[in-house]
């Protein structure tokens, strides 16, 4: 009785676009064509054991299904998120069992990092002695998830987001299924595309509430903004989408493009980024991608920074996107940091060489005697304000340690430096 009310439900138009084939699944070519990992393990009807690492709606369930049905192995799905210790147990015992029955079983764990360490370490020596092919399916970087000794027995494959093209071919494949077209025109798909952001199972999702409505069409971008739900933006806070997407901001600002840089800084407001997060952020920029070549950037970072204290989201937003602006148009130079890293490797190499003794203090009668401060030039009433005496410890070869750039103010700071080194070789052969 329950089969027969099972089959008079509605089934979701997602799971009835499914592929039933490699062939159908879309946008992911790089893996699965010919030349691809997937492709050639299919073509050698031998499969290793695999991380599917990708966004959701890529297709990482159906590629794990489609992969037992093309080598003949049993199907085992499991989801790390309702399963434990036990649920595991059951799983392996089953798949030693059909292993002497001469059957094999590709173990889907979907979430697979949602397992913690030593759950991770128990796959290990199932995956080792050939009872289970492991595919685990994980939307997180697994480098930060996932135990190394499990990562070494897996091969990591990165699914991608679905472009446009492959978003239109599913889009048609849902209006197939739905017996019609949507009331969209060719902005209306994009703007679907927009919303579904590369996921393929959520566009099928705006597909079924599309149909549903009373609207006549082709119905514009703005009302479809207004009827549908947009997709959330995929940005966890704490893992891989947080450090890409300031990896990008900062090298868009080094690399001074100033449009690029607003983009990222948009779409991490976008994700929930803590703004301050990313003040911190530039604020380092400003000291260690610009330094000298602009020493306003520091000040500007700062003062956003401020700013953004002072007044909160969004109107603070606008002084942070300001000193991105003037962070991105700004000349670029990291001599500052370049030196500082020299001397700190020097100071190492060095060791506790005291300094001479012409420059330390002399406070009391027994340091003035024994020759602290003695010889000692005083700057100021030094010919030019420079004296050229020797600062670094004795023993130690004079080094140069910062090497300004021929750009914004550090080409200011080039020509004292070479100023000051001629008039010190010239007090040199003169003494």
């Amino acid at each position: 009785m329950a089969e027969l009310f099972a089959s008079l439900a509605p089934t979701p138009l997602a799971e009835r676009l499914r592929p039933r084939s490699i062939e159908d699944v879309l946008g992911q070519d790089h893996l699965l064509g010919p030349e691809g990992p997937l492709g050639r393990m299919l073509a050698a009807k031998k499969l290793a054991s695999s991380i599917l690492w990708g966004p959701p709606g890529c297709g990482k369930t159906t590629i794990a299904r489609l992969l037992a049905e093309s080598v003949d192995l049993h199907f085992e799905p499991l989801s790390a998120v309702f399963s434990g210790v036990a649920d595991l147990r059951k799983v392996f015992e089953a798949a030693r069992q059909r292993r002497k029955d001469g059957k094999g079983t590709l173990l889907f764990v979907d979430e697979i990092h949602r397992f913690n360490r030593a759950q991770q370490d128990g796959f290990l020596p199932y995956v080792e002695d050939g009872t289970v092919t492991l595919v685990g399916a994980t939307t997180e970087n697994p480098s930060f998830e996932l135990n190394a000794a499990l990562l070494s027995r897996c091969q990591v494959l990165v699914l991608r987001r679905l472009d446009d093209a492959a978003l239109d071919i599913v889009l048609e494949r849902a209006e197939e299924a739905l017996g019609r077209k949507l009331p969209i025109d060719a902005q209306g798909r994009q703007a679907l595309f927009a919303m579904a952001d590369g996921d393929g199972r959520y566009l099928i999702t705006l597909a079924e509430q599309l149909a549903q409505l009373k609207e006549k069409g082709p119905l514009p971008p703005a009302r479809l903004a207004t009827l549908l739900q947009k997709r959330a933006p995929l940005y966890d806070k704490a893992q891989e989408a947080h450090y890409n997407l300031i990896s990008a901001l900062h090298k868009s600002l080094r690399g001074s493009d100033v449009d690029a840089a607003l983009y990222w800084f948009a779409r991490m407001l976008d994700g929930g980024e803590d703004p301050k997060y990313i003040a911190r952020r530039l604020v380092r920029f400003a000291v260690e991608d610009i330094g000298m070549a602009d020493p306003n950037a520091l000040t500007q970072t700062l003062a956003a920074w401020d700013t953004y204290d002072r007044l909160g989201s969004p109107e603070g937003e606008l002084a942070i996107a300001q000193a991105v602006i003037y962070l991105g148009t700004a000349p670029k130079s990291n001599a500052g940091y370049v030196a500082f890293g020299a001397a700190k490797r020097s100071a190492k190499e060095h060791g506790s060489l005291t300094p001479p003794m012409h420059i330390l203090n002399a406070p009391t009668k027994l340091m003035k005697e024994i020759g602290y401060g003695s010889g000692y030039q005083y700057d100021h009433d030094a010919e030019e304000g420079f004296s050229g005496q020797n600062y670094f410890p004795d023993g130690m070869a004079r080094e140069a340690f910062y090497q300004p750039v021929e750009r914004g103010f550090e080409r200011e700071i080039l020509k004292r430096l070479e100023y000051w080194k001629k008039l010190r070789d010239k007090r040199r052969t003169n003494s």
